[in-house]
């Protein structure tokens, strides 16, 4: 996989957010969070940004019953769904533009889990994102880009709104519509959505002072390990030239061989949303590429890729019976699965069990997309049980929040 980048004036923003908790207080900061967990944004009124990214499950899915299922969350209109799960909003304010390296000749960037909030329009894949839910008419339903401008101007926070970007802002509703994913950008970007609060922020800061415990030691000795976990090969774990804090992701594109989740509601949306119904294949950036003329002639080889996600926050959630969904399609249910799935995934395929696989008989569904699966780095890890706990222990040292013991 390919090295982190990320542009070295995000690298400074990241750095200073999280060193400087009065950003929080920064009116865009303010604005953006306002706009963020907004309900009134959406047609009709009841979804916000938060609907599907709460703070206490790493700004992600929030609901169990809907992790545990097909993991794909309701749109403002009952009965509509999207095709994917909930990526998390933290940390994504890092991406760099969606590009193409030219020297490994893989896409690096973007957000979403197909990369078409590329930052080609607004210079930031998060802010590009920011605007697109809105007018999802599986998402908040919005009709146009004025309809949410005139709810933001109109709404609560319309003064705040036009103190930050000047009196006249609600008069133009495109510059209007770029202020609020301006505003939702830097509300992203803050040090509340990325606090850089793990135990394994304390570690590197102080390794003999917030020590990791010995099977945390093991799973991060695995986990850099070209041998065995190698996850570091596309969660890079260790702080840039300058001491920045990783971000536990390369921003890459892979096919992990992940098999389909036949829960997932997409496959029953009405077929004026989803035209393939239940044969619907999700080609991830290949089928974001095969749009993109420049690129068109790379949609092939990147079928079945999707965003490599931030480890960061990977196993937050508010209960320890709440049920987290994983992978792009929420096809598995817990950590310990994920590991296991990478350990054993090439082993014993073919089964058409999907939830918690019994112990020892390492047996998996087919991918969704068998063409350029990910086999290099994992698939047949040789990773034995205490291997494989002890990485799932060491990946929830990676959870915000953490509270050093009283010295």
């Amino acid at each position: 996989m390919l090295p982190m980048y990320i542009p070295r004036a995000l690298l400074l923003l990241i750095s200073v957010v999280a060193a400087s908790p009065a950003f929080a207080n920064d009116p865009l900061v303010s604005v953006g969070k306002l706009i963020f967990f907004d309900p009134a944004l959406s047609e009709p009124a009841g979804q916000s940004c938060a609907s599907c990214h709460q703070p206490d499950t790493g700004w992600s899915g929030p609901t169990s019953s809907i992790n545990a299922a097909g993991a794909v969350y309701e749109g403002a209109v009952h009965g509509r769904f999207g095709n994917r799960k909930p990526p998390s909003a933290a940390y994504a304010a890092a991406s760099p533009v969606l590009h193409l390296d030219p020297e490994e000749e893989h896409f690096v960037g973007g957000n979403f889990w197909d990369g078409r909030a590329t930052g080609w329009l607004l210079a930031n894949p998060a802010a590009d994102q920011a605007q697109k839910p809105f007018l999802n008419p599986v998402e908040q339903n919005q009709a146009t880009a004025e309809d949410v401008v005139n709810k933001v101007c109109e709404g609560g926070y319309g003064e705040q709104f036009r103190a930050v970007f000047g009196g006249a802002i609600c008069n133009d509703a495109l510059d209007a519509y770029n202020a609020v994913a301006q505003a939702l950008l830097a509300f992203e970007s803050s040090a509340e959505v990325n606090p850089f609060s793990s135990k394994y922020d304390y570690f590197l800061k102080d390794p003999k002072r917030y020590p990791l415990s010995q099977q945390e030691q093991l799973g991060l000795e695995l986990y850099e390990r070209e041998d065995k976990g190698n996850c570091a090969a596309c969660h890079p774990n260790r702080p840039g030239p300058n001491g920045e804090p990783p971000l536990f992701t390369d921003f890459t594109y892979d096919n992990l061989g992940v098999p389909r989740n036949p829960e997932n509601p997409w496959y029953r949306m009405d077929k004026a949303f989803n035209h393939a119904g239940s044969g619907w294949v999700d080609e991830g950036l290949g089928g974001f590429l095969k749009t993109v003329s420049r690129y068109a002639q790379r949609a092939k080889e990147n079928r079945g890729k999707h965003k490599v996600p931030t480890l960061r926050n990977v196993d937050l959630r508010p209960a320890p019976d709440f049920i987290k969904a994983y992978m792009h399609n929420g096809a598995l249910k817990s950590l310990k699965q994920v590991v296991h799935f990478y350990n054993t995934r090439d082993v014993k395929p073919g089964c058409e069990r999907i939830k918690d696989p019994r112990p020892g008989k390492n047996c998996w569904p087919v991918p969704e997309i068998p063409e350029n699966v990910n086999k290099d780095e994992l698939g047949d890890l040789g990773l034995d049980k205490k291997e494989e706990q002890a990485l799932v222990a060491f990946m929830k040292t990676l959870n915000d929040g953490w509270q050093p013991p009283e010295e």
